[in-house]
């Protein structure tokens, strides 16, 4: 199979997945209890007037084609309106999606930075001190809830160290970023990394000890083979051999658990976001249910979806662009 081929493939496989999850969240929300029409007027209004807004807002027709209209909706990428907020759906979640992507963005970044170098020291101090420390801090952080986590953060770092603000994000990165290009005021840059950082180490804790345990067994199986022998025999630095040619052959699965993990940080920055009051998809998810606003809730949803199947795509099509026998498959 061709590289076209494969990414022709895998993008229907992606449009697929998309359909199953508009699908089964339009089959949820017509499932649920309750009236739609009462987030709109109050219980109490007349029936002449409930019927009207029925009317308006397409409710009175038949499923199917509440369903079809919605998927076309979707096609100019409309998500609806939110009956609880009396907005356009499309703007309340763009709003929030730059929050969300920073967190898991900056999350990723924290692990990549603390858990490759300590699976490699692990890998290569194998059943020394260095190793049994390492070992221990991916079992402490798989095991630790994100919740509890945030909690204590808050707790030792914000409160009673006052190293970093308890909650919040005052200023975007987008924000940040264009004041210090355009005026070399790197203020607003350190307020909003001050108040990620807490939020991002949370998140990204899972994470780490994820890719610190992927990078010691990868590391592990590498320096088994037959070529590191060989060079080492050739009389190359062992610390070449190891973070030129090992550390590069080992990188190929860590970077497809990268992105897929990238989606999932954000579908499940929800309680992250929550502890630290984060102003991102996953706290107006949580407004959204408790207000039982279904067409924010279903827009929220599809859009991670579709965040997910996106990188899901994108990490593929570079892993079968590194390794072409994936396209064979």
């Amino acid at each position: 199979m061709s590289y076209a081929k494969f990414l022709l493939k895998r993008l229907a496989q992606g449009v697929f997945v998309v359909w199953g999850v508009v699908t089964v969240t339009f089959a949820l929300r017509a499932l649920a209890p309750g009236d739609p029409v009462n987030l709109i007027v109050d219980p109490g209004a007349s029936p002449e007037l409930r019927d009207q807004i029925r009317r308006e807002v397409g409710l009175d027709q038949p499923l199917y084609v509440q369903y079809v209209e919605y998927l076309q909706g979707l096609l100019v990428g409309d998500l609806g309106f939110s009956y609880q907020s009396r907005r356009d759906v499309t703007v309340m979640v763009a709003e929030r999606l730059p929050a969300t992507l920073e967190l898991a963005i900056a999350a990723t970044i924290v692990a990549i930075v603390i858990a490759i170098p300590l699976g490699v020291v692990s890998a290569t101090r194998r059943h020394e001190p260095a190793d049994y420390g390492a070992t221990t801090f991916s079992l402490v952080g798989i095991s630790t809830p994100n919740f509890w986590l945030g909690i204590m953060l808050i707790l030792v770092l914000s409160v009673q160290v006052g190293l970093f603000p308890v909650s919040g994000r005052p200023v975007g990165l987008g924000e940040a970023v264009m004041v210090f290009v355009t005026t070399g005021y790197a203020h607003d840059l350190v307020t909003w990394l001050r108040h990620i950082t807490l939020p991002a180490i949370t998140l990204g804790t899972y994470f780490t000890a994820l890719i610190t345990r992927l990078t010691r067994s990868g590391m592990l199986d590498e320096l088994g083979k037959p070529y590191v022998t060989a060079t080492e025999a050739k009389g190359l630095p062992g610390v070449l051999v190891r973070y030129k040619h090992v550390l590069r052959n080992t990188m190929i699965p860590i970077v497809t658990v990268l992105g897929l993990q990238l989606g999932t940080l954000i579908g499940g920055a929800v309680i992250t976001e929550a502890v630290f009051n984060w102003p991102g998809l996953g706290s107006r998810l949580i407004s959204a249910i408790y207000a039982v606003d279904w067409p924010l809730i279903q827009g929220i949803i599809i859009v991670i979806g579709i965040g997910f199947v996106l990188i899901n795509i994108v990490v593929d099509s570079i892993y079968a662009y590194l390794n072409p026998r994936v396209t064979d498959e």
